[in-house]
């Protein structure tokens, strides 16, 4: 195998510092129907609050371990088919479409009707990315991060395998219910700049193997086959001379 493909952002000059041009811009992920988030709320009294904040666990894929996928307790807030949330006292609020800053505001003027100079924190619970294909853990990632790159999502999943296509990457988004297919490469500094280069929820990046694996998948499965011939032709002889 070439090993002129393997080194990440090849283009890059190391031997004197440069900067890029033009990086990608991070735009802060829209809340959709089926998110979790997380809400709490805070007052002078916690008691007072502690009615809201009571929510409960829903199952989640995610990462358990290096070599396992589980399931997880997600605890938060479901966006219903219509886009709203209900929240105990303050009722349904409709969330679809705003960031968590935006959903934060609006809740803090509908918790003033209630208590006096609230703190409200936002989340999404299950921001999930999930990596598939040439890399160490292939898994579905739930993250605590909504500031999430291709690069975190790859390290996360513990590099590309050296049999993992890094000049070819494919990204599959989720578009207003369309998919969105984009493609990339390691080796070049041009990813900084792509509109792709943050993620959104539910993204998928896939690796595909290169003509090394394939060569030696083919390798394997001829030597597999050669000692079953080899295994059965032994057993014929030995049964003919029964």
């Amino acid at each position: 195998m070439s090993t002129k493909n393997v080194p990440y952002f090849q283009d890059i000059n190391l031997a004197a510092h440069s900067d890029l041009n033009n990086t990608a811009i991070y735009t802060d992920p829209k809340i959709m129907a089926d998110d979790i988030l997380s809400i709490s709320i805070f007052t002078i009294d916690p008691e007072t609050t502690s009615l809201i904040n009571q929510v409960a666990a829903m199952p989640a894929l995610g990462a358990s371990s290096a070599s396992t996928i589980g399931q997880q307790q997600i605890t938060g807030y479901l966006v219903d088919k219509n886009g709203e949330v209900e929240l105990a006292v303050i009722g349904k609020i409709k969330l679809i479409g705003l960031t968590t800053y935006e959903a934060r505001e609006l809740l803090r003027s509908k918790v003033r009707e209630f208590y006096n100079e609230p703190s409200v924190q936002v989340r999404f619970a299950n921001f999930k990315v999930t990596v598939l294909g040439e890399v160490a853990r292939p898994a579905a990632y739930t993250l605590p991060n909504e500031k999430v790159s291709i690069l975190d999502a790859i390290g996360l999943a513990g590099d590309l395998t050296i049999y993992g296509k890094r000049e070819n990457v494919l990204l599959i988004r989720d578009n207003n219910g369309k998919k969105q297919f984009a493609r990339f490469s390691l080796n070049s500094s041009e990813l900084f700049s792509s509109p792709f280069f943050y993620l959104k929820q539910n993204d998928v990046i896939y690796i595909e193997p290169n003509k090394a694996r394939v060569a030696a998948n083919n390798a394997a499965r001829s030597q597999t086959f050669a000692i079953l011939g080899s295994a059965i032709s032994v057993l014929i002889v030995l049964i003919t001379r029964l």
